[in-house]
């Protein structure tokens, strides 16, 4: 049982880089549905107006949020955004048609915001551009404290 156990923990951020990806790229469809009209368009069809709030707003933080959190540059940040905006398409624009996402058609918001959510606390996992930078700083900082002008060896 450990033995599956210590496999498992030693995956679990390929994991966690897979479900990244798989996120941001459904999540960048849908920006790149709704301003370009690829992939079925907005709504079944078509784009959304330029400057109409909030779905052009909404679609530029799915476009670009999405390509950050697949790439995983800046994952938090663009995960908490991304989540953030997602929240507030349950409330304002499902939520007050029925209580359950079942009902009013929330499920894709609700279930984009608590997987993005996620990423805001788990981070980016492997495979991500944030570790190519993160690992830089990462010395830098080690250096510093060492009170060098060089970075420590890692």
């Amino acid at each position: 049982m450990s033995r599956l156990r210590n496999s498992l923990d030693e995956a679990s951020p390929y994991a966690l880089g897979l479900f990244r990806i798989v996120i941001g790229l459904l999540f960048l469809c849908h920006g790149a549905a709704s301003l370009f009209g690829v992939l079925g368009g907005a709504h079944g069809g078509g784009t959304v107006p330029v400057g109409s709030w909030p779905g052009w707003y909404a679609a530029v933080i799915q476009l670009v949020g999405g390509g950050l959190v697949l790439l995983g540059l800046g994952t938090r940040s663009a995960a908490f955004v991304a989540s953030g905006s997602m929240a507030y398409a349950y409330f304002k624009v499902h939520q007050p048609e029925a209580l359950f996402p079942l009902q009013n058609g929330g499920e894709p918001s609700a279930m984009f915001c608590w997987a993005l959510l996620l990423l805001v606390f788990t981070g980016p996992g492997a495979l991500a551009l944030d570790s190519l930078f993160g690992s830089r700083t990462a010395s830098a900082t080690a250096a510093e404290r060492d009170g060098k002008g060089a970075p420590a060896a890692v």
